[in-house]
């Protein structure tokens, strides 16, 4: 790393500004709750927070919107086949029971990939946010 970028990093980490917002009571619950569901102070799950939505820290590494990319990917398949099926039923044709099978095999897997990949994201961004990784 440049000392260049170091110093950015090291001047950035001060924290002796203050920003200052109305909230509602129960604006305000909600998000107590969700930052200590986070395992974070109010401050710095707020932080964490506007600096994701203002592109500064982005919501998803880039390694990560290539996984939900290809899950995306993945499930419309998935739907175009379950779709074509519904389709041929609705026609009045008929499917082979196997295929069903298949099909909703196929969502399972790829609704389990979803499941799996949604809880590493959140479990990596309470640790990004709390500054573990």
């Amino acid at each position: 790393m440049g000392a260049e970028s170091f110093e950015v990093r090291r001047a950035a980490s001060k924290k002796d500004k203050v920003v200052r917002m109305r909230l509602s009571a129960d604006e305000l619950a909600a998000i107590e709750k969700a930052a200590s569901a986070a395992e974070m102070t109010m401050s710095a799950f707020l932080r964490s927070l506007l600096l994701e939505g203002a592109g500064i820290q982005p919501l998803l590494a880039e390694q990560d919107r290539t996984v939900m990319g290809f899950l995306a990917d993945e499930m419309r398949a998935v739907g175009t086949n379950l779709n074509q099926m519904a389709r041929a039923l609705n026609s009045g044709g008929s499917i082979r029971p196997a295929d069903l099978d298949a099909n909703i095999g196929e969502v399972q897997v790829v609704v389990a990939a979803v499941l799996s990949e949604l809880r590493t994201l959140a479990k990596r961004a309470g640790h990004r946010r709390r500054g573990e990784g």
